[in-house]
């Protein structure tokens, strides 16, 4: 395969996560960076990469083989993915899980109107989580599945609280409550609601004037991020954010536990788990993996919208089936 040309639209944490990670990968180069910031404000760390603006992406739609939607779930990506989709075959990361079938829908009618390949919900949670649920699911069928995320700052949770009004700026921390996740190691398959498995601790920087009162209200009572749980929101100083929560850790645990045997008296867990330095860049590294089998999908003719269910485990790799079952198998 020709190298890959890989666009990226929005340049924050995530967008600069994928303009490094594509150094780590050979077979690909940036195409361009696409904001809706002014272009000429961005200062892209790899030379001679174009930057346009959002609303010119239409005209550009030969100059990249892939684009990564690297914008937020909260309000970006239901009205970017489908509008892109249109015009180039694109990966994003939407991780509100309880509108993945909704946002499947819009995508795919949208990238089969012009014979497009896309691929959504694609980073470590949903993402590479949802593959360890799968394969648990397989293996173990008379089991439970229990997930676990953090202790660390979600990317998607601190988003959408930087977009309540009032609200400055904003880092979100998810924490599993050990009780619970002792438990399911175990063995004792116990029945969790989703407020006994996490508490999410919030730091929030008000803008001057603003409304604390509503301000917490709004957060608390965030369908799909905060209303299912014991939410704990902490008002602090712009520099207090500066100097305590400038890291985007994360990490997190995929557990099913099962039994086997004639009566079920042989008792499994099978655990996965991820400790991340930085969230965002790890999240962009799956992104890139995920883009290479989005090429590969393309160039075979196979459009419309994917998730990673639907990837073969080799089309994320640049190594041939030869180098794969000489080294990896």
């Amino acid at each position: 395969m020709d190298t890959i040309r890989i666009g990226i639209v929005g340049y924050g944490n995530l967008g600069r996560g994928v303009e490094l990670a594509i150094r780590s990968n050979p077979d690909m180069k940036p195409a361009f960076i696409a904001t809706r910031r002014d272009p000429a404000s961005l200062q892209p760390k790899t030379a001679d990469v174009p930057v346009y603006a959002y609303d010119t992406l239409e005209q550009h739609r030969n100059e990249a083989d892939v684009v990564i939607l690297c914008g937020g779930s909260a309000t970006d990506l239901p009205q970017q993915t489908p509008t892109l989709a249109k015009w180039f075959h694109v990966v994003d990361s939407f991780d509100t899980h309880a509108c993945i079938p909704e946002h499947f829908t819009a995508v795919n009618a949208a990238a089969n109107e012009t014979n497009h390949t896309a691929l959504i919900s694609c980073g470590w949670d949903p993402g590479m989580f949802s593959l360890a649920r799968l394969y648990g699911n397989c293996i173990l069928p008379d089991g439970k599945d229990y997930t676990f995320w953090g202790k660390g700052i979600s990317q998607g949770h601190s988003d959408a609280i930087r977009r309540v009004e009032g609200v400055q700026d904003a880092r979100q921390y998810t924490i599993p409550i050990q009780a619970a996740m002792d438990a399911v190691r175990n063995g004792e398959q116990p029945e969790l609601t989703t407020r006994q498995k996490h508490l999410r601790e919030c730091f929030v920087v008000a803008k001057p004037g603003a409304d604390l009162a509503k301000i917490e209200h709004d957060i608390r009572t965030m369908e799909n991020y905060f209303a299912e749980y014991d939410t704990v929101v902490h008002f602090i100083s712009e520099e207090e954010l500066k100097a305590n929560h400038s890291e985007i850790p994360h990490g997190g645990f995929v557990m099913r536990s099962g039994v086997s045997g004639e009566n079920g008296e042989h008792k499994h867990l099978i655990e996965y788990s991820l400790k991340l330095d930085s969230n965002p860049e790890f999240t962009t590294n799956v992104l890139v993996a995920f883009a290479r089998a989005v090429a590969r999908f393309a160039a075979e003719g196979s459009f419309g919208c994917k998730t990673v269910f639907d990837v073969p485990p080799a089309y994320l790799s640049p190594l041939s089936g030869d180098t794969l079952r000489a080294t990896m198998l």
